[in-house]
């Protein structure tokens, strides 16, 4: 098997998490410049064999685009065609920065740590893969 990696695109910094080869667990991997993404995206995917990227999609609580899908949805449509053979599914986004936020609390990171941004894109990433997986895992019960 290969891995599975989710992406919190933001405007400045992405999040990004991965799943182990077996895809069992998901773990924050880094977070990077945005405007650095793509090299980054090469240079692990040559090391690395990743079978899937799930980015989240941006909504608003009526499901309509938020005002980040205006940046995501170009994204996603260079990135599908950087790496054809890597399908690209979507999955809901909304409060995952909160819930991040609250894991970092949860976890018993200081103040100072929890205002890391870096740290909550790339906790987002794997909230987001965590979701994913649970959401796959469902479907085939």
């Amino acid at each position: 098997m290969a891995r599975i990696m989710a992406i919190d695109y933001g405007r400045k910094r992405t999040g990004l998490a991965v799943t182990d080869e077996l895809q069992l667990i998901a773990t924050g991997l880094t977070t990077v410049e945005t405007s650095k993404l793509t090299a980054f995206l090469d240079d692990y995917c040559r090391k690395e064999k990743v079978e899937r990227f799930v980015v989240g999609e941006a909504k608003h609580m009526d499901n309509t685009p938020s005002e980040s899908a205006q940046y995501i949805e170009p994204f996603v449509a260079s990135l599908s065609k950087r790496f054809p053979d890597i399908p690209v599914s979507r999955i809901d986004e909304r409060f995952t920065s909160k819930m991040a936020f609250q894991a970092m609390i949860d976890g018993g990171l200081h103040k100072k740590q929890r205002q890391n941004k870096g740290l909550i894109d790339t906790v987002s990433a794997v909230l987001m893969l965590q979701n994913y997986m649970q959401l796959q895992s469902n479907l085939k019960k």
